[in-house]
């Protein structure tokens, strides 16, 4: 594309972002309601996170899926799809009393709604209007994952505090049934532009099948970074709001630290994502990595309730770089894998990503029921994190077909 991006690809990008964000808000917001089932039920954390494991595994499982789907279809009814999904999804929540039943509604009904709503639809469109600013504006896109969370904290602890969690669900699906319609209706453009974003695509020099793909160290090296990745940051993510009140501090005040903390990630994803066009992604990469390490080693040194600073660097770090190593992953995949297939290698390429999920945020529960601290759990992400940063520098060489 000789000119610069048109204002209709910068609508698919602003619908992509609110579509997202909503999404990721819902689905983040189990954070919260873990916490509600542990008092409730009775459950341990691995079994409290095991719903949001299932779904972390069923989201990266799914992904090629709604890959190819989405190519069939369109970005319209995969997000009107994923809108029923979300809703159904939210109201049998609210009436569920059994582990199974959480597991089913959020770890996979849920779960197939959000990756309705999610990246995986959004991106390959996105990255073939975007070229020489591909970088930046899949970073806008995605920075809707860290403000959908960051959001998500505070205001469902407010409503489960204020209704009880049941009644919180509730709330939240009379909410995604209102916006599926409007949402849905933002993508009547993203649709009409697609064939020619893949036809433009598919003219380029440098278009892959999955097969050819699957066959380069580059895809595997991929894989494996949307793992390790996925793994350091899940196994911290779920379980802050837990590891903070087990500390002492007030859970509506500690929802609030750290949600302003994940509010960061959309400046911070937005940065690395633009400065990966102009440093090249492995450097925007690792710069990433190294801060969330150290927001990691913030929370290893709170001990009690006192240490607010050590809270709110742990918040700042932590969150500023939330997804921020996405824009220059998924960039990347673009810059290796370009052309028509771009959605179907994202989606298999993310399979890592959910595996990692599922590993981290299931592992950190039962770890914790195990030591009955969350110590071992953050020095795994620090390692996670530091084998990520090692896996995606060797990215730098050119890929062979």
């Amino acid at each position: 594309m000789g000119q610069g991006p048109s204002r209709q690809a910068w609508l698919v990008v602003a619908g992509g972002f609110v579509a997202f964000t909503v999404s990721a808000s819902l689905m983040h917001a189990y954070t919260v309601f873990l916490l509600s089932f542990v008092a409730e039920f009775g459950w341990s954390r691995a079994d409290a996170s095991l719903a949001y494991s299932v779904g972390q595994i069923v989201g990266g499982v799914a992904s090629p899926l709604v890959g190819g789907l989405v190519d069939r279809i369109g970005a319209r009814r995969m997000v009107m799809l994923g809108g029923v999904l979300l809703t159904a999804g939210l109201l049998g929540s609210s009436q569920a009393d059994a582990l199974w039943q959480v597991v089913l509604l959020y770890g996979v009904v849920m779960t197939l709604g959000a990756n309705c709503i999610g990246l995986v639809v959004f991106v390959p469109l996105v990255s073939r209007l975007f070229v020489t600013q591909r970088g930046m504006a899949i970073s806008l896109l995605q920075s809707a994952n860290g403000f959908g969370r960051a959001i998500s904290a505070p205001l469902a602890q407010w409503l489960v505090d204020d209704a009880g969690w049941r009644q919180a669900y509730l709330v939240q699906a009379g909410l995604m049934a209102v916006l599926v319609l409007p949402l849905a209706a933002m993508f009547r453009r993203a649709d009409a532009l697609a064939p020619a974003a893949a036809a433009d695509a598919a003219s380029g020099v440098a278009s892959w099948t999955l097969g050819q793909a699957m066959r380069t160290r580059h895809f595997w090296l991929l894989f494996l970074v949307y793992m390790l990745t996925s793994i350091g940051s899940f196994l911290v993510s779920l379980h802050q709001l837990a590891f903070a009140v087990g500390q002492g501090f007030e859970p509506l005040y500690a929802a609030f630290v750290l949600g302003t903390g994940s509010l960061l990630a959309l400046p911070g994803v937005i940065l690395t994502g633009t400065i990966s066009d102009h440093i090249g992604r492995e450097r925007a990469a690792i710069l990433a990595y190294a801060i969330s390490i150290l927001g990691v080693a913030f929370a290893l040194a709170i001990e009690d309730a006192d240490q607010h600073v050590m809270l709110w660097l742990h918040a700042v770090f932590f969150g500023v770089t939330w997804g921020a190593r996405g824009p220059a992953i998924t960039a990347k995949t673009a810059d290796l894998f370009g052309g028509p297939r771009l959605g179907t290698i994202l989606g298999l390429i993310t399979v890592g990503s959910g595996l990692g999920a599922g590993i981290g945020s299931w592992g950190a529960g039962f770890l914790f029921d195990v030591t009955g601290s969350y110590r071992i759990v953050f020095l795994l992400s620090i390692a996670a994190y530091a084998a990520g940063a090692v896996a995606f520098w060797a990215l730098r060489r050119p890929v062979a077909r």
